[in-house]
C-alpha cells in the first residue's frame, strides 16, 4: 500500500522530511478495524513529532492522526462495526499513522462518519473535536458554575483548529458567554462566524480587554497556543476559584500565581485514553458519535478551510509547513491518493 512516511527527524525543509514509499497491508486483530483511508487532515502534532520522534533503525514512521474512510475488515473483538461502514477518528500517537491507503485504528476510539459531511470535511474534525471536548467538559468542566463568576469562558486562540471547535461546542451544549481571541481580520471573522460571541486580540493584553467587555472575570478559560506569553494576563483575569486548561507545551509553566485564587489547572491530551487504555477509551467513540450526530443536526460544522490535494510527500510537506507558521484557520485537509 501507499504511504508517505520519514526516517530521520527534523527540518520540514527537507526532501527526505517526508517521503513517498510502499508498505505491507497491515492485518486487523482484536479491537482493531482496517480502513480504507479516503483523506486525512494534518495537525501541529504531526510537525511535533516529525521534528523529534525517530523510528527504529532502518524503518520508516508514518504520520498523520485525523482520518475518515471506510472499514474493510475488523478483528475479532469488534462490536458495532462492519466491512462497508464510514467512520472518522484520530488515531492513537502510539501506532502507524492515517498517512497511508489503509490504517488499523482502535474500534473503540472510532465514530460513525457524519453523514452529511464528504469524507474531506469529516476528516477535518476528530481529534480537535475530541480535544475540545474534553477540555470543556471533562477537564474544566464547563457546566459546572464556578460561584461569583461570569458564566463565560475564554478560549486563546480560536481561530486554530481546537479553537474553532470549541466556540462551536460552548454553543451547540451550553448557555455560557464565548470570547475568543484572534489577531487578524480573516480570523477575527472566522471566529465569529463559527459563534463567538466577543472576539479580543492576543496581540494586545488580555485582562484589560475582558474587562472592557462588562462581563465581570469568566469563570473558565482555555489556551491552545502561545500559554507562556499570555500566563500573566490569565492570572489577572480569571475568576478566583476559577478553572484554566491548556493543551500547548510551554518551555516554562509557573503556575504559583493562581494559588491566591484558588485556579485549578487542567492539562488535556486527546490521547491519554488510547495511549494508556484506560477503562473509559471507548468515551472517545462515544464522543464522536455525538459530535457526528451533533453535525447531521445542523448544530456544528466541518473546520475544514483548505484542501490540498491527494495524500502525497509533496503536499504533506506543504501542509506542514503552513501549520508551522502557527498561522492557519481552522483545518488543512488532503483526500486521496
Amino acid at each position: 500500500m501507499k504511504a508517505v512516511a520519514y526516517q530521520s527527524p527534523g527540518p520540514i525543509d527537507r526532501a527526505e522530511a517526508l517521503v513517498d514509499i510502499d508498505l505491507p497491508l497491515p492485518v486487523a486483530q482484536g479491537h482493531d478495524l482496517l480502513v480504507q483511508v479516503q483523506a486525512v487532515s494534518v495537525n501541529p502534532v504531526d510537525t511535533k513529532v516529525r521534528k523529534s520522534a525517530a523510528p527504529p533503525a532502518g524503518e520508516w514512521k508514518v504520520l498523520g492522526y485525523d482520518a475518515a474512510g471506510t472499514v474493510v475488515a475488523t478483528g475479532p473483538e469488534v462490536t458495532g462495526f462492519k466491512p462497508g461502514d464510514q467512520v472518522f477518528y484520530a488515531g492513537s500517537i502510539a501506532r502507524s499513522g492515517t498517512n497511508a491507503e489503509y490504517h488499523l485504528v482502535d474500534s473503540r476510539i472510532t465514530g460513525p462518519k457524519p453523514a452529511s459531511l464528504s469524507f474531506s470535511q469529516a476528516a477535518a474534525l476528530p481529534l480537535t473535536a475530541i480535544t475540545a471536548w474534553e477540555m470543556l467538559f471533562d477537564r474544566l468542566n464547563v457546566i459546572r458554575p464556578v460561584p461569583g463568576a461570569a458564566p463565560a469562558v475564554l478560549i486563546i486562540g480560536g481561530a486554530g483548529g481546537v479553537g474553532s471547535m470549541a466556540i462551536q461546542l460552548l454553543r451547540a451544549r451550553t448557555d455560557l458567554t464565548v470570547i475568543a481571541t484572534a489577531s487578524r481580520p480573516e480570523t477575527q471573522a472566522w471566529v465569529r462566524e463559527l459563534g463567538a460571541h466577543h472576539v479580543i486580540d492576543h496581540r494586545q493584553p488580555l485582562a484589560p480587554q475582558v474587562a472592557a467587555l462588562g462581563l465581570g472575570a469568566p469563570g473558565h478559560v482555555f489556551s491552545t497556543t502561545q500559554t507562556q506569553d499570555h500566563l500573566a494576563g490569565i492570572v489577572e483575569l480569571i475568576a478566583p476559584q476559577g478553572r484554566f486548561g491548556l493543551i500547548d507545551d510551554p518551555t516554562e509553566l509557573d503556575i504559583r500565581p493562581f494559588k491566591r485564587k484558588s485556579v485549578s489547572v487542567h492539562w488535556e491530551l486527546m490521547f491519554t485514553r488510547p495511549l494508556f487504555a484506560t477503562p473509559d477509551m471507548d468515551e472517545q467513540g462515544k464522543l464522536l458519535a455525538q459530535v457526528a450526530a451533533l453535525v447531521d443536526s445542523g448544530k456544528l460544522r466541518s473546520t475544514l478551510t483548505e484542501t490540498y490535494g491527494p495524500i502525497t510527500a509533496a503536499n504533506l510537506r506543504r501542509a506542514h509547513g503552513l501549520i508551522e507558521t502557527g498561522t492557519a484557520r481552522g483545518k488543512i485537509v488532503l483526500e486521496g491518493f
